[in-house]
C-alpha cells in the first residue's frame, strides 16, 4: 500500500489535531483566513519559521498548543478553516461540472522546478513561479493533474549583497523534516526508485508535496545507498556544471516517469514544461520497445500522448549536450534496447551544431507544443521554421498559450476583500469571466486609494527593514543604520523593477541618462523613487556587473533614499513589490521575454505597467491600461536601447508623472487607469483562464488522441507509424507535372469598356506515383498585403477527372491578378486525419521549391 504521512508527527491537541493536515497542504499559501489562523498561534514563531506551518508546529511547546485547544475564539476561527477547507476539497470543480464524460483523463506535468511559497524554496524564478502557479490553477479547477520535479537539497542560494554592492550567494542546505513535504511509504519504507548512469545505480528518495486537490511528486537523491557525488546530485537548483545538469535532467525525465510506474500512475498526457524534462519521452519509449513495439510505432505511440511548452525564444537558451554526453549518459538505457542508439539519437540531434537538443528531442516526441505568449509563439515558428521544411512560418505546427498567474496568491488580500465587496460573487471560480470585471468600475476612487496606499507603505516599511538588516550585517555604522529610517517616501510616485538581473532584461535602462534622471527624482514637487530587485545567475558576471552598478548609483548623494536595490528577492518579498508600487517597469530587449509575468501580479493589484511591448504586454497593453515602451520595430540593439531610453524618459516626464500628481484630493485619473489595468487584464492573464487554455487546447485533445492511439493493441499508432514510413519512402516520387492558370491575356490588355473577371480558374496535373491521391492537400498560396505585412494566403484545390497512370488533375478559383510563378505558386503535402496538426509530417512538393 502506498502512502503519505508526515515524516515526523508532530504532536497536536485532539481538537486542534487537523492542524497537521493543513499545515502539510500548501492550500494554506493562498487562503488568507489559514495565513492568519497560524499566524495567531505565534505571531513572533510565525514570523522566524519563514511562514511555514510545519515549522511552527514543531517549535511551539505542548502547553501552548494545549492553552490554544481551548481557546474559544482561535477554536472558532480553526472550524471556520477547516469548513472552508472540507468545501474546497470535496465540492465539484470546473473540470468536473464541464468534463463529466472525460473522467479517464489523467495529466503528468513534468518541471525542473516548481515556485509554491516561501516555505518550501525549491524554485529560482519565473519558470517555477509559473510551475506553481499552473499547479494551484489545476486543483482550483480540479484538473486530474500530478507534476513530477526535484527536491533540492540547498534549494536555488540565498542573495547578500555587500557593502560594496556585490552579489554573494550562500547555500544552506534545508531540513526535509522541517518542510511542508512528506515521504511517499510503501509497507513503511519511503518509496524509492532507481536509475542506472555509467557505473552505478542511483536511488531515489520520493517526496510529495500536497497542492490543494493536487500531489507532485519529488526526487531527491540524497540517498544512503548512493556514493557521496550521487548524494549532491538534487543538491542545488541550475548548479553545476554539464554533467551535473544532463545528470540531473535523466532524474527529472527517466526518474520522473519511473517514479509514476512506482506510484501505479499511467498518464495518458505527459506535459514537459521548458525542455529540461525531454528524457522522460526516452523512458517511455523504452517501454513500449520491451513491450515489442517497433520503434518507429513506439515513437508515436509517445507523441500521441506528450505536450511540450517551450519558454525560451533564443537558440542559446535551450539546454544541448554533446552526442558523446549523451552516448555516456544514456549508456545504460542504450544497452538494453541497443538497435535503436542512433535512432534514438537523431530524435535530438541538431544537424546545424552537431549537437543533441533537449528542445529538438522535445519537439520530435509531443504531438502538440506551444509558446507562452502570441508574440512568443510568432518567434518560435520562426526559429523552427527550418525544423519543419518549406513552409511559411505561419504554419510551423507551434501554438501559443499565454502565461499567466494565480490570482488568489498574488492579489492582495485587500484587493479581495474590495472585490468581494462590487464584484459579484462568483468573481474567484469565474476569474476568466469579461462581465464580472467591469464592477471594478463602481468601486469609489476613495476606496481603491485607500488600499493603495496601505499597501505602499507596507512596502516602505519592508524595505526599510531590509535595508536595515543588511548594513547591519555588513558591519555599517549606526549612522548609515539608522538613515534607512527615512529612505522612500510613501507619498512619492513609486516604480518597482525586480526580475532576474540577465542582461537582456536590462535593469540599468533607465540610469542612460543620470543627468535627465536626477531632475525627474529630485523634484520637490513632484518627487519619484525607485526599488530593484532581483538575483543574478551566480556564474552571469555580467548580470552581477548590473547589481553592482544600481547599487554604486544607489548611493550617489543625490539618489540616496530615493533608489534602492533590495537582496535576496523572493516570492515573500515578491508581493510586497507587486502589490506596493505605482508602476510597474519592464524594459528587455524585445523579443527576448518569453512572457514574462511579474506585471501580471502587479496588475492585478493596480499597479499600472510600464512596459517595452515584448512577452504578455504586446498583447495585454491597450493604450488605456499602462504604458508602452518604444515601437515594436525590429530595430538592431544599439537602436533599440536609443530608441527605449528615449520613450522612458519622455513618457516618465510627459505623461506618468503628470497624471500621477494631478491629484487634487485623489488622483481621480490615475485611478481610472488602475480600473482599466484590473478590468481588462485580471481575466485574460491568470492561471485559471491559462489552465483552461491548456485543458481545452492540448489535454483533453491529447488525452483522447493518447486512447485511440493504445485501443486495439496498438492499431491505430501502428497504422500512423506505417503511414508515415510509407510516404517518407515514396514521397519523391510526387511531382507537379503542370500548372495551368488560364492567363490567356493580362488584365491590362482587356479593353476599357470591358469589367476584367476578378476570379479566374486554374489547372494542375500531380503524378503521386503509389501515395493515394485523397492522401494529401493540392493548395495554391499566394500572399496579401495586411497592415503593412504579407499574409500567406491558402485555396484547397479540387480534384477533377479521372485517375490516370497515378496523375490527377487539381482545379481552383482565384483572384485573376494573380500568375504563376511572381504571385503564387502551387504544393502538395500528405494529411492524415489522425495527424495532431497539418505539417505533423515535414514533406512539402512545390512549384517553388
Amino acid at each position: 500500500m502506498l502512502a503519505t504521512v508526515p515524516h515526523e508527527a508532530i504532536h497536536v491537541p485532539s481538537p486542534i489535531e487537523r492542524l497537521n493536515e493543513l499545515a502539510f497542504n500548501l492550500w494554506f499559501s493562498w487562503n488568507q483566513d489559514a495565513l492568519q489562523l497560524f499566524e495567531s498561534m505565534d505571531p513572533v514563531k510565525w514570523k522566524s519559521s519563514g511562514h511555514n506551518p510545519v515549522r511552527l508546529l514543531q517549535n511551539l511547546d505542548t502547553p501552548d498548543l494545549q492553552a490554544l485547544s481551548q481557546n474559544s475564539a482561535f477554536l472558532e476561527r480553526y472550524q471556520q478553516v477547516m469548513s472552508r477547507f472540507d468545501m474546497y476539497m470535496n465540492d465539484p470543480a470546473w473540470y468536473q461540472t464541464n468534463h463529466p464524460q472525460e473522467d479517464f483523463v489523467q495529466i503528468a506535468y513534468f518541471s525542473a522546478e516548481f515556485g509554491f511559497h516561501e516555505s518550501l524554496p525549491i524554485y529560482s524564478g519565473g519558470l517555477g513561479i509559473l510551475a506553481g502557479d499552473h499547479i494551484k490553477s489545476s486543483s482550483d479547477l480540479g484538473i486530474p493533474l500530478a507534476g513530477i520535479g526535484l527536491l533540492y537539497k540547498k534549494g536555488y542560494f540565498t542573495q547578500k549583497i555587500d557593502a560594496s554592492g556585490s552579489q554573494q550567494s550562500e547555500l544552506f542546505p534545508y531540513d526535509f523534516n522541517q518542510l511542508p513535504i512528506r515521504p511517499v511509504m510503501q509497507n513503511d519504507q519511503q518509496l524509492t526508485v532507481s536509475i542506472d548512469v555509467p557505473g552505478r545505480t542511483i536511488h531515489l528518495n520520493i517526496w510529495a508535496v500536497t497542492v490543494g486537490r493536487n500531489l507532485v511528486y519529488l526526487l531527491d537523491s540524497d540517498h544512503a545507498a548512493n556514493d557521496e557525488e550521487d548524494k549532491t546530485l538534487t543538491s542545488q537548483l541550475y548548479g553545476g556544471n554539464q554533467d551535473t545538469r544532463i545528470a540531473q535532467e535523466i532524474v527529472l525525465g527517466i526518474g520522473g516517469v519511473k517514479t509514476l510506474r512506482a506510484l501505479g500512475i499511467y498518464p495518458n498526457v505527459y506535459h514537459i514544461n521548458e525542455g529540461h524534462a525531454a528524457f522522460l519521452t526516452l523512458e517511455r519509449l523504452k517501454e513500449l520497445l520491451h513491450l515489442g513495439l517497433s520503434f518507429h510505432v513506439a515513437v508515436e505511440t509517445v507523441r500521441s500522448a506528450t505536450v511540450f511548452t517551450t519558454h525560451t525564444p533564443v537558440p542559446a537558451g535551450h539546454d544541448t549536450f554533446s552526442v558523446g554526453m549523451i552516448e555516456h549518459y544514456l549508456g545504460p538505457l542504450f544497452s538494453e534496447i541497443p538497435k535503436h542508439k542512433q535512432s534514438i539519437i537523431a530524435l535530438g540531434l541538431d544537424h546545424k551544431s552537431g549537437q543533441f537538443n533537449m528542445t529538438h528531442l522535445a519537439m520530435n516526441t509531443a504531438g502538440l507544443r506551444n509558446g507562452v505568449s502570441k508574440l512568443h509563439g510568432q518567434v518560435s515558428r520562426e526559429m523552427f521554421k527550418e525544423f519543419h521544411g518549406h513552409i511559411d512560418a505561419s504554419e510551423v505546427p507551434i501554438g501559443s498559450i499565454t502565461n499567466g498567474v494565480h490570482l488568489d496568491t498574488w492579489t492582495a488580500p485587500a484587493w479581495k476583500e474590495l472585490f468581494d465587496r462590487f464584484l459579484p460573487g462568483t468573481w474567484r471560480a469565474e476569474q476568466s469571466n469579461h462581465h464580472q470585471w467591469a464592477q471594478v468600475e463602481v468601486i469609489p476612487d476613495e476606496s481603491i486609494w485607500k488600499v493603495h496606499q496601505q499597501l505602499k507603505e507596507d512596502l516602505v516599511r519592508h524595505a526599510r527593514h531590509s535595508l536595515m538588516e543588511q548594513r547591519k550585517r555588513n558591519g555599517e555604522s549606526e549612522e548609515r543604520i539608522e538613515e534607512v529610517r527615512n529612505y522612500l517616501n510613501p507619498k512619492a510616485l513609486t516604480i518597482g523593477f525586480a526580475r532576474r538581473f540577465a542582461t537582456y532584461k536590462r535593469a540599468n535602462l533607465i540610469f542612460n541618462d543620470l543627468y535627465r534622471l536626477r531632475k525627474i527624482i529630485n523634484d520637490p514637487d513632484r518627487p519619484v523613487q525607485f526599488i530593484f530587485a532581483g538575483k543574478a545567475h551566480p556564474a552571469d558576471y555580467p548580470g552581477q556587473d548590473i547589481i553592482r552598478e544600481i547599487y554604486r548609483i544607489s548611493q550617489l548623494k543625490e539618489f540616496l533614499g530615493k533608489i534602492v536595490i533590495l537582496e535576496n528577492y523572493d516570492i515573500h518579498m515578491a508581493r510586497y513589490l507587486v502589490q506596493g508600487v505605482d508602476v510597474w517597469l519592464n524594459n528587455p530587449r524585445r523579443p527576448l521575454e518569453a512572457s514574462g509575468t511579474s506585471g501580471q501580479k502587479a496588475a492585478m493589484n493596480g499597479v499600472l505597467n510600464f512596459s517595452v511591448l515584448d512577452g504578455w504586454w504586446e498583447e495585454g497593453y491597450n493604450g488605456s491600461n499602462g504604458w508602452a515602451i518604444g515601437t515594436t520595430g525590429a530595430a538592431d540593439w544599439a537602436a533599440q536601447e536609443k530608441e527605449n531610453t528615449k520613450a522612458i524618459y519622455h513618457l516618465l516626464e510627459n505623461e506618468i508623472i503628470p497624471l500621477y500628481y494631478n491629484q487634487g484630493d485623489l488622483p481621480h485619473q490615475w485611478i481610472q487607469r488602475m480600473k482599466r489595468s484590473v478590468q481588462t487584464l485580471s481575466p485574460v492573464y491568470n492561471t485559471h483562464r491559462m489552465v483552461q487554455d491548456y485543458t481545452n487546447l492540448t489535454y483533453l485533445p491529447t488525452a483522447k488522441r493518447a486512447r485511440l492511439f493504445v485501443a486495439d493493441h496498438y492499431d491505430v499508432a501502428t497504422k500512423v507509424a506505417d503511414y508515415k514510413q510509407f510516404i517518407r519512402s515514396n514521397w519523391h516520387q510526387v511531382r507537379i507535372i503542370s500548372i495551368d492558370d488560364h492567363s490567356d491575356k493580362s488584365t491590362s490588355e482587356v479593353p476599357l469598356d470591358e469589367i476584367a473577371p476578378s476570379t479566374k480558374e486554374i489547372t494542375a496535373q500531380i503524378q503521386f506515383g503509389p501515395i493515394w491521391p485523397q492522401d494529401t492537400a493540392v493548395e495554391v498560396i499566394y500572399y496579401e498585403e495586411n497592415d503593412e505585412s504579407w499574409e500567406q494566403k491558402m485555396i484547397l484545390m479540387t480534384p477533377i477527372g479521372e485517375l490516370l497512370d497515378q496523375t490527377q488533375s487539381f482545379q481552383a478559383t482565384i483572384p485573376s491578378h494573380l500568375i504563376h510563378g511572381p504571385h503564387f505558386s502551387i504544393r502538395v503535402r500528405p494529411i492524415s486525419t489522425n495527424f495532431a496538426h497539418s505539417f505533423e509530417l515535414s514533406l512539402v512538393t512545390s512549384t517553388l521549391s
